[in-house]
Formats: structure tokens, C-alpha cells, sequence
């Protein structure tokens, strides 16, 4: 089986990648990144859509951004990351919140600020406002990266949090990377936002990046995902580093049983520029 898309992990993660590369096409030069992340579990009861939940790629695929950057050494560049972030965000109350817990055992294990991270079931407000301040920061000596992983809502509300305080010029200094033309422009309510309306509404000044999408789960050595197929993982589960049997543990968690860390995809893209 092919297997090279999957590959790059047993090199990222087992190699410390020096912090000096970085994606020509983007510019990225040990800049700030943001991140958002869908992977609600709470039920959104008033939802009527096909699914009230959201995708749980995100329970292993924030764990393996986390590592992809730790062994980048980029640490303290990661400067925002906010997670179950599908919109209206119901705290978490009859539903085990697998985001929470898995991101704050990857920020802990692999030595993050675990104050630039937000729940934003429980913490919207402070999310918005973190993500506000760091669009609003960013100029051309100092530009920002932000890992679309989760619908637009969050992001468009942040973005309109800037505009509406007079920071506008700041989102030409904004690097936007996404991978999935649903977290893009899926809605929950008639009032929510695609991420067309967020360039749209930033006067066309962010820098939005499409890249291939991976979570091709049929065709697992295009993406991060492979499907129930756990081969192109077996090295991670008997590995003697137990971070990464940690890892191969938290892709575990995934309801359906599938080996799915397609966001992560968008780490490696940004480092990598593959």
C-alpha cells in the first residue's frame, strides 16, 4: 500500500524538524499561528441538521498538530488555539468533552502555554477575544497563521470583533490555511457565516490557502485518515517513545473507529509546504 502521506508522521514526529524551515509559498518563518478546532461532542439539541455533534477527527488530530509543532520546537509561536468551536457551542454537560481532555493533556505533555487555550463551550467570550487580539496584532513584520479546523462561525466573529474595533488592515496581515470546503461553509443557524462572507467581510484582505483535502479516508495515502485501517499506524503503537503510543491511543477515541488526524495535514502543509 502507498502509504507516503502517512509516512511524513513516522519522519515529523520521531525527527526534530530544525525551526528554521518553513513554506516558501506562504512565507511562514517561525511566525505566530492560531488555531480553531471543531470536535464538539455535547448534543446540539437544537440543531436539526444530519449531525448534532461534531466530526471527532479533532479528538486526534489536535493531539498530533500539537506534537508536529512541539518537534518543531515552535512552541511559544503558538499563540491562540480554541476548540469545540461549532457554533452555538453548548458547554459540555451529558457527553464526555474528549477536545478538552485531549488537548490539554497534549498542551501539558508537549509543553504549551495552556493559557492560549480555550474551550469555547465554556469560555467563548475570552476565545473570541484571544483570537481578536492576535489578528489585530499581526503586520507585515509580524504576520499570523491561523489552522481553519473547525466551521467559520468562530473565525468570522473574531474577524468582525477586529474590524468593528478599526483594526481592519491588520487581516491583510492574516495567513489563512484550510483543507475542507465543508468546515468552510457549513452552517448551524441561518445567521452563521461562510468563510467567503469572513474574506468578504475583511475587504478581501486575508490570505486564504486551499489546500488538498485530507480527509480522503478511502484513499489513506492522500490524507490523514485510513478509514479502520490501523497498518499504516502500527508503528506508533508499540513505539518506545510513549508519546506516540499516546498519540496511537488517542486516535482511539474516534466514535466511528476510524484513523483519522486529516487536520493535522494542515500543520505539516505550513511547515512543510507539501
Amino acid at each position: 500500500m502507498k502509504v507516503l502521506k502517512i509516512l511524513f508522521l513516522l519522519v515529523v514526529v520521531n525527527i526534530c524538524i530544525q525551526s528554521s524551515i518553513y513554506a516558501q509559498a506562504l512565507g511562514y518563518k517561525n511566525n505566530r499561528i492560531a488555531c480553531s478546532a471543531d470536535g464538539n461532542n455535547q448534543p446540539d439539541l437544537e440543531y436539526t441538521g444530519t449531525y448534532n455533534t461534531a466530526d471527532p477527527d479533532d479528538w486526534g488530530a489536535t493531539p498530533m498538530s500539537l506534537a508536529i509543532l512541539a518537534k518543531a520546537k515552535l512552541q511559544d509561536k503558538l499563540v491562540h488555539f480554541s476548540y469545540n468551536n461549532f457554533m452555538p457551542s453548548p458547554a459540555h454537560s451529558t457527553e464526555k468533552n474528549y477536545m478538552k481532555v485531549n488537548a490539554e493533556d497534549a498542551a501539558n505533555r508537549f509543553k504549551y502555554d495552556l493559557d492560549v487555550f480555550f474551550d469555547v463551550g465554556t469560555h467563548k467570550t475570552e476565545a473570541i477575544a484571544s483570537l481578536k487580539t492576535e489578528l489585530q496584532k499581526s503586520t507585515a513584520a509580524d504576520p499570523l497563521y491561523f489552522i481553519h479546523m473547525g466551521p467559520s462561525e468562530f473565525f468570522y466573529q473574531a474577524v468582525k470583533a477586529v474590524i468593528d474595533d478599526g483594526g481592519i488592515e491588520s487581516l491583510s496581515h492574516v495567513y489563512v490555511i484550510s483543507h475542507s470546503n465543508y468546515n468552510d461553509n457549513h452552517l448551524r443557524r441561518p445567521t452563521e457565516h461562510t468563510m467567503t462572507q469572513c474574506i468578504e467581510r475583511s475587504g478581501n484582505r486575508l490570505n486564504y490557502k486551499l489546500i488538498k483535502d485530507q480527509n480522503t479516508c478511502d484513499i489513506g495515502y492522500q490524507g490523514l485518515c485510513s478509514n479502520q485501517n490501523a497498518y499504516p499506524w502500527r508503528n506508533f503503537k508499540a513505539h518506545r517513545d510513549l508519546n506516540m503510543v499516546w498519540l496511537y491511543e488517542r486516535m482511539q477515541d474516534h466514535k466511528h473507529g476510524k484513523y483519522d488526524v486529516s487536520d493535522a495535514g494542515m500543520v505539516y502543509y505550513l511547515l512543510k509546504n507539501n
